[in-house]
């Protein structure tokens, strides 16, 4: 028999073939289970299967096909001479790497209406306990979790071999990752509503929010829904925190809505939205919300972008443009801004059960994400003047905007689309007074939205010296009755919708 022997069992057959072939090459002779076997065997690679090496069959429909002490004999045994003589004595081998990959359990439970009963046999067993043995002995033993340590271990392998500190970083990922299976599996039988995700390691970034700070990106293990984790880079330079939060924050604008709809974001901001027939008119509205502070943002669409909307955007200086797709016209105008990232989501939709977990210190806080959408059918109006059906529908707008603004915010509004916004300030006056200012000559019958209520009514009396025709916040202030009144004096709708929206 070969001095060197490596069991490989992976539900992910993701270049198991050519590693299959490399450990060949080094003399490895090759023990594996099912599917694995088949796919080898069915590239001419030699392979032994479990069960000859246990003389026992895989059996339960497949439940046990390595629980076996001729399997974990082998696995667990050190190098010491006691247990080279008992393996001995029970004819058992030595086993020296071990790969495995687990059934895609949290893949099968992001599926929409999974059953549990499927996602209980997609629950793995076997390939756990193969992989925490390995690990427990990577003083002797190699285990592989990951496809893409692949190549990494062979050139190792082809040199010096594999040092004792590299064989337990291998193990340390072995056990972070059996961990993370374990606490989704736990998660989801206790039906949490929404546990908090596993996460595992993307790519280390360039610098964090500064240059002075570290940063990495992690992935939410299972997350397959379309967002900026998820997206496809199509050209570009290297995605940035700061362009990583921004791309996040901005993709969410226009998921919210139905229409064609293009948010412009700068530092996690909206600079103007619109809402349009076309994706192009939605794009150059929200571009006259704010014509100077687009500079270095994000445009996120809700349609593909296509000829019309590249042309627009190629004089512009932006960091990302995110979106559904792009077509073939598009990239080819967008492809002579090379540093421009491009950003392919797929077809944007909300995702179910999502949570918003913010890091405070010595803890996290984890609440569900804020997916309100304010309807027509939610508002109740407290004036004598009823808003109109124009103003009723950019009142609606207004306020699905100022929820992805930063508090206090103000968000003002015509035609379905933003005309000015006052955005993170510390009172809800001053919001109103910039998000009038940025708006200057168009603030003239527009339509104000504030994210909480008012706690004096200076706002309601800064947006009538303005012009603004009609007002939505959410009500319940103590001074609800000074707004309304200073709004029935100056002649302006304004209607609650019982919705705060905060967002800090």
């Amino acid at each position: 028999m070969p001095t060197k022997t490596a069991l490989l069992s992976v539900s992910d057959k993701t270049g198991i073939i050519e590693f299959a072939k490399q450990l060949k090459k080094l003399s490895y002779e090759i023990i594996s289970t099912g599917g694995t076997a088949k796919l080898l065997k069915k590239n001419k690679i030699k392979v032994i299967q479990v069960s000859d090496i246990t003389d026992f069959p895989e059996i339960l429909g497949g439940r046990v096909k390595t629980l076996h002490p001729k399997v974990f004999g082998g696995i667990l045994a050190k190098g010491s001479k006691d247990h080279s003589t008992e393996l001995k004595k029970y004819a058992i081998n030595k086993i020296d790497i071990v790969c495995v990959n687990l059934y895609p359990f949290a893949e099968t439970i992001a599926q929409p209406k999974v059953k549990l009963a499927e996602a209980i046999e997609k629950i793995d067993i076997g390939g756990v306990t193969l992989l925490r043995a390995a690990a427990k002995n990577f003083e002797r033993v190699i285990v592989v979790s990951e496809s893409q340590n692949y190549s990494t271990i062979i050139k190792g392998l082809r040199t010096k071999g594999l040092n004792k500190e590299e064989r337990k970083k291998l193990a340390a990922e072995a056990f972070d990752h059996t961990a993370k299976y374990d606490t989704l599996i736990a998660a989801y039988l206790a039906e949490e509503k929404s546990p908090l995700p596993n996460f595992e390691f993307s790519k280390t970034l360039r610098y964090g929010e500064n240059p002075h700070q570290k940063a990495q990106l992690f992935h939410e293990v299972g997350n397959i829904h379309p967002n900026v984790s998820n997206a496809k880079v199509l050209q570009g330079k290297e995605l940035s925190f700061n362009n990583l939060v921004d791309a996040d924050f901005a993709i969410r604008i226009p998921t919210d809505f139905t229409e064609p709809t293009a948010a412009i974001i700068k530092h996690a901001n909206p600079c103007g939205v619109a809402s349009a027939r076309s994706i192009e008119t939605a794009l150059e509205n929200a571009f006259c919300c704010d014509k100077k502070s687009p500079f270095g943002g994000i445009i996120a669409l809700n349609r593909p972008v296509n000829k019309a909307v590249a042309g627009f955007i190629k004089p512009l200086f932006m960091e990302v443009v995110i979106a559904p797709e792009f077509n073939a016209a598009a990239l080819k105008i967008l492809s002579k801004k090379k540093n421009l990232r491009l950003l392919a989501t797929g077809n944007l939709k909300i995702e179910p059960n999502e949570i918003d977990a913010k890091k405070i210190g010595g803890g996290m806080l984890v609440q569900d994400r804020d997916t309100n959408i304010i309807k027509a059918k939610d508002l109740k109006v407290v004036t004598k003047k009823p808003p109109t059906k124009a103003e009723l529908r950019d009142l609606i707008f207004a306020a699905n905007v100022c929820k992805h603004t930063k508090s206090n915010a103000i968000v003002l509004a015509k035609n379905k689309a933003t005309v000015g916004i006052g955005a993170g300030q510390t009172a809800r006056v001053d919001a109103a007074e910039i998000a009038i200012a940025k708006a200057g000559t168009r603030v003239s019958g527009s339509v104000m939205a504030s994210d909480a209520f008012f706690p004096f009514p200076d706002s309601v009396e800064v947006a009538a010296r303005a012009g603004i025709t009609a007002i939505i916040q959410p009500g319940g202030s103590i001074r609800d009755k000074e707004s309304i009144v200073a709004a029935n004096k100056a002649n302006i709708a304004m209607v609650f919708s019982g919705v705060r929206a905060f967002r800090h």
